[in-house]
């Protein structure tokens, strides 16, 4: 009699395939497991370090000489290194005005500028304004109209407040301003100028009266 082939061939089941399937993925991963158990972790790169430059700045009228990173911010100078911190670090941005502060006349955000590109540059900032004994005249209208009510922004807003007036003073255009060749002081200008300066508390109308008084004081 002939033998059938078929007796002859070892019969596989869909179910011995899915056993085996399940053996070699649990033995799989037992040695992965067991390999990161005994692998060494790696250990993180080092950051570079920057060479420190050195950088002279007038602030509030006194010279200060540092040892700066070239990438800190002249905000982080002023809060971290001069230890000023009525300047603010808002937005980081440059969007909300927190860290306002005057640079040879000029406002600027500090968040947004390199400290060494300041070299030699005078600049103040609020603590250079007045102090709580002599307020600075802006300081002291912010009070009275009470400009402000967290207080945050306020630093930053006062340093702008007294910039907007020197600008509009030395004939500066604004993009509302209408006649270039005549720039004169008016709300309008105000709010466009101090638009920058973000106040989440909502004080804008308090801020524009004390801007007025200072305004009509020095008129």
């Amino acid at each position: 009699m002939t033998e059938d082939p078929t007796h002859s061939r070892s019969h596989v089941t869909r179910r011995d395939v899915i056993v085996a399937s399940a053996v070699l993925a649990l033995a799989a991963g037992h040695t992965g497991s067991a390999q990161a158990a005994t692998a060494t972790p790696s250990s993180p790169s080092p950051t570079p370090e920057y060479p420190k430059m050195d950088v002279t700045l007038t602030v509030n009228g006194k010279p200060h000489t540092l040892a700066l990173d070239p990438r800190v911010t002249l905000l982080d100078t002023l809060r971290e290194h001069l230890h000023l911190t009525g300047s603010k670090k808002g937005c980081d941005h440059g969007q909300c005005g927190a860290c306002t502060v005057i640079v040879e006349g000029r406002r600027i955000n500090s968040c947004l500028s390199l400290a060494v590109m300041h070299e030699g540059d005078k600049i103040t900032t609020i603590e250079g304004l007045g102090t709580p004994e002599q307020l600075h005249p802006m300081q002291a209208a912010f009070v009275k109209h009470d400009g402000f009510q967290c207080g945050y922004c306020t630093p930053g807003q006062i340093c702008s407040s007294v910039a907007v007036l020197d600008e509009i003073k030395a004939g500066i255009p604004s993009h509302v301003t209408h006649d270039l060749m005549n720039v004169s002081f008016s709300d309008h200008e105000v709010r466009e100028r101090m638009s920058g300066n973000i106040c989440r508390c909502a004080a804008y109308p308090n801020i524009v009266a004390a801007i007025h008084d200072v305004q009509k004081e020095n008129a």
